[in-house]
């Protein structure tokens, strides 16, 4: 009762968005942490309590030193202020340091939350999402929520109990001139909370367009050989230039409200000094005051200054933060779409019978690309998609794994219905090589770990001889150490297919998907990675899409996948003396071989 009571209280002169930010982060990551700011919250009372301490002392110093002359003062005075300045130097450090551990536990916790939750989401969601804000969301989101609480808690800690403390040495020594001092007080805070909602806005705006810049940049940096071979240099840097200009400016403008402050702030300190100075003057010539007093209210007066410029500006320096913040809480609060049923059982593989029984799906709505495709494959054998582009080949591997489910319609293996079991389960039983092969930047073995991490060096050595990579792999100086670049970028295109072969031979799943595993390799090399598969693909379900009818010809079946549907099936010869679709489509391909070879 006392925490939400502690919290009203503190939001009260905020907005109702920023408010349910703030409370969420005290109430969460606030309350977790609570011992470590609870003793940094001592140690700034300890650093507020000298810093008035010496205020107070001042009045003292001068009057028994400068006024009565008092020798034996020098020394006891001296003494005190160095004992509570060291007292308040190691309260700083404690201060700091504490608050440093808790914080970046903080980031840590928070990025862990982030990364979990962001794996739960399914590829719809990353193929809708820009890389660039998922990693601001990643890194600004966790940073955010340290700098909001870390603001918060110095602020009430350090700054307001500072200010508290020398206000109570003022009305101590004079009331009247501490009620001088402070009265500008108010006028100050009002000229500041008119600038929140315009830094805001600015800022806001700031941050879309910093967020355009970072994706456009991504993109043109993983894309540069399309940028160099089309001489799209010159067209980049003016829309790039273009940018940069505008988020320039609206950083200046985000510079001037934030600034505004400043001048405000001085002016008015000006203002309460000048007129302590007056009053206090007469006071000592006229009133019998004595300078002690003076001193000691004029000193406090001094060292509140920038705690209450701080409280000040404390709205307009949380305004960047929370934007992060609730980017994060945004990230936290999505449902995992990915997210299993409890208790569902896993897939149990024994023969790997794959079955699609009247399919439909799309990527977007009321845009179908299966329309009720069936098939099926049989365990141990191959089965080839063949078609033309679009027909939704692709799309088959990507049910198979569940990076998507169908619209209607069922998909099994060994009779269980893959949407009734784990995704990890399907996951686990199936091995993918694609085209496009992805590598991470890390070294060649990491690479081929990835098919089964608690492989041995000898495992992987074997699966990459298997895959007939372990040659060229020996020949770098590295070996399989070699570091291989972001997204494989120091290795050619088919020796990143090797390495993606090889990864699958490691994983030795019942399943094998080959989406065009061969069309990055020379006919030299396609000739020895083929004889890889063929020994791969023993005694195990395999699923092939291939545009090139020759890598094919020997599959145990062969479907037609046409407009989202399976059009005719059978053997290569069968299909040939149909003289039907595929058969067209062989015409084709093999026509425009033999004109390739004439010419």
């Amino acid at each position: 009762m006392r925490q939400s009571k502690f919290l009203a209280s503190l939001t009260n002169l905020v907005s109702p968005e920023t408010r349910d930010t703030i409370a969420r982060l005290f109430l969460t990551d606030g309350r977790r942490h609570w011992k470590g700011y609870a003793l940094s919250f001592v140690f700034m009372g300890i650093m507020a309590a000298t810093t008035s301490g010496l205020a107070y002392l001042m009045g003292t110093v001068i009057n028994r030193i400068f006024v009565e002359q008092n020798s034996s003062a020098i020394w006891l005075l001296s003494g005190a202020v160095f004992l509570l300045s060291v007292v308040k130097g190691f309260s700083a450090y404690g201060q700091a340091v504490t608050l440093a551990y808790v914080g970046n536990r903080i980031v840590a916790d928070n990025q862990k939350k982030v990364l979990d939750r962001l794996l739960h989401q399914d590829v719809r969601f990353f193929a809708g999402m820009h890389t660039a804000e998922i990693s601001l969301r990643f890194n600004s989101g966790a940073q955010a929520a340290r700098n909001v609480l870390n603001l918060i808690i110095t602020s009430l800690g350090r700054d307001l109990l500072s200010v508290i403390g020398l206000t109570a040495v003022m009305f101590l020594q004079d009331p009247v001139m501490a009620l001088i001092g402070l009265g500008v007080m108010p006028i100050a805070v009002a000229g500041v909370r008119r600038l929140i909602r315009k830094v805001r806005k600015i800022f806001e705006r700031e941050f879309h367009g910093a967020v355009q810049i970072m994706a456009e940049s991504i993109e043109t940096f993983q894309g540069i050989r399309t940028v160099k071979s089309f001489n799209m240099e010159d067209a980049l840097r003016a829309r790039f230039a273009s940018r940069i200009d505008s988020l320039e400016r609206a950083s200046n403008r985000m510079i001037r409200a934030q600034s505004q402050s400043g001048p405000l702030m001085e002016a008015l300190a000006g203002v309460a000094i000048a007129l302590v100075i007056m009053y206090a003057g007469w006071s000592v010539l006229h009133g019998g005051r004595t300078p002690g007093e003076f001193f000691s209210v004029i000193t406090a007066l001094l060292l509140s200054y920038e705690p209450a410029k701080r409280l000040g500006r404390l709205n307009l320096d949380l305004t960047s933060q929370l934007l992060g913040a609730r980017m994060l809480f945004q990230v936290l609060d999505m449902k995992a779409t990915e997210a299993d049923e409890p208790g569902m059982p896993g897939l149990k593989v024994e023969g790997g019978r794959i079955e699609f029984e009247d399919v439909t799906f799309g990527y977007r709505e009321n845009e179908p690309v299966l329309r009720g495709l069936s098939f099926v494959a049989e365990p141990g054998q191959t089965t080839a998609l063949v078609g033309p582009s679009g027909g939704g080949k692709t799309t088959v591997m990507n049910l198979i794994e569940r990076f998507y489910d169908p619209e209607s319609g069922r998909i099994t293996i060994d009779g269980q219905q893959i949407e009734r079991v784990t995704r990890r389960s399907v996951r686990d039983n199936v091995s993918y090589v694609s085209q496009d092969v992805f590598l991470f930047s890390g070294t060649i073995r990491e690479n081929i770990a990835f098919g089964r991490p608690s492989a041995s060096p000898e495992e992987i050595e074997q699966a990459a001889r298997a895959a007939h990579a372990h040659d060229f792999i020996l020949s770098f100086a590295g070996g399989y150490d070699s570091k291989v670049g972001e997204h494989g970028a120091q290795l050619s295109g088919g020796q990143r297919q090797r390495i993606a072969i090889a990864r699958a031979f490691l994983k030795n799943a019942p399943i094998l998907l080959l989406d065009e595993a061969t069309a990055a390799l020379d006919s030299e090399s396609e000739a020895e990675i083929q004889k890889a598969l063929r020994t791969l693909q023993k005694d195990r379900t395999t699923l092939v899409i291939a545009h090139r009818l020759q890598t094919v010809v020997n599959a145990d079946r062969i479907c037609v996948v046409d407009g989202g549907r399976v059009v005719e099936w059978g053997r290569h010869d069968e299909l040939l003396a149909r003289r039907g679709r595929y058969f067209n489509f062989h015409q084709l391909q093999f026509a425009d071989q033999r004109e390739r070879l004439l010419a």
